[in-house]
């Protein structure tokens, strides 16, 4: 097969799609050119740098704890990226952090432990870019879903908990639908490859000259990797980032900067756990910023 090089006349080719896409948002005043400029630029040294450094680590002569060491240090990075997509969310990097090593750890063990694929450097590093990349999706979809969700349902939460529900029961909604609609992006991608598009590793394979069968099968392996990963980091973050709106005592914390994050009167109010005893509890919900109550029906600002 005939080796397939793009080179650099290549590369400035494809640019002009690039041009093509700021004339359109000079064009329609869409204020996109300088975000797609920065972005292209960013990618073009990134992928460089990348190239270059990978040359090195997948040298046969190379020693593979250094493709480890590559594979370690995506799980931080990552962790630190979903965190600046994410402010909300306090603790969001060590949960992504528990998520990844979860996750990955299984998609590799499986790979490898189960002798799918061959452990080489050539195949660990691209399996857990990927998995780690897709994955880091899911982690912010599924924090900002969580976030917008308690918010949304906020006087749903403290109705339940005032009828006595435990921390669980009353932001299980709220969790599952962050959950679902994290993972539905990447269903879909399972659901409509091959028909609908065509990844990129089983592309980039046949481009190699691979049997398309043999590319086929090899990116089923990594889909049903991805989405399961994603999964379980996604289920991470969301069981614990809902604690982070609860407190011991299931007061609702607001996350830092929400709408009801303003002064209003710190009148306390009662509520009632249903059991063999009734007591009251006191319930204020308070944002995390500013730790005073949220307001409730009947209470005004303060003028």
């Amino acid at each position: 097969m005939e080796d397939i090089g793009v080179g650099w006349w290549g590369l400035v080719a494809s640019l002009t799609m690039v041009i093509a896409t700021a004339g359109v948002s000079l064009g329609l005043r869409l204020g996109l050119h300088r975000d797609v400029t920065v972005a292209t630029a960013r990618a073009i040294g990134q992928l460089m740098l990348a190239g270059w450094a990978l040359t090195l680590v997948l040298d046969e002569t190379t020693a593979i704890i250094w493709a480890w060491l590559w594979a370690a240090a995506m799980v931080p990075f990552a962790a630190v990226s979903a965190t600046r997509r994410e402010p909300r969310l306090p603790g969001l990097g060590w949960m992504t952090t528990l998520g990844y090593l979860l996750g990955l750890g299984i998609s590799l063990s499986t790979v490898f432990g189960l002798g799918v694929m061959p452990l080489e450097a050539r195949t660990l590093v691209p399996i857990a870019g990927m998995v780690v990349g897709n994955s880091l999706r899911v982690v912010v979809v599924a924090s900002t879903r969580l976030i917008d969700g308690v918010l949304a349902g906020r006087y749903e939460i403290e109705a339940m908990l005032a009828l006595g529900f435990g921390r669980r029961e009353s932001v299980r909604r709220v969790a599952a639908e962050a959950l679902r609609l994290s993972l539905r992006p990447q269903i879909e991608t399972t659901r409509t490859v091959g028909m609908v598009f065509l990844p990129g590793l089983f592309t980039g394979l046949i481009l190699a000259g691979v049997e398309p069968l043999d590319a086929a099968i090899a990116q089923a392996v990594l889909l049903f990797l991805i989405l399961g990963s994603a999964a379980l980091t996604g289920m991470v973050v969301v069981t614990f980032g809902v604690r982070r709106f609860l407190t011991s005592d299931l007061l609702l914390v607001l996350p830092e900067g929400s709408a009801d994050c303003r002064a209003f009167s710190p009148v306390s109010t009662q509520r009632w756990r249903a059991g063999p005893a009734f007591r009251p509890l006191e319930a204020r919900s308070r944002c995390r910023g500013c730790r005073l109550p949220r307001p409730r029906s009947g209470m005004r600002p303060l003028e």
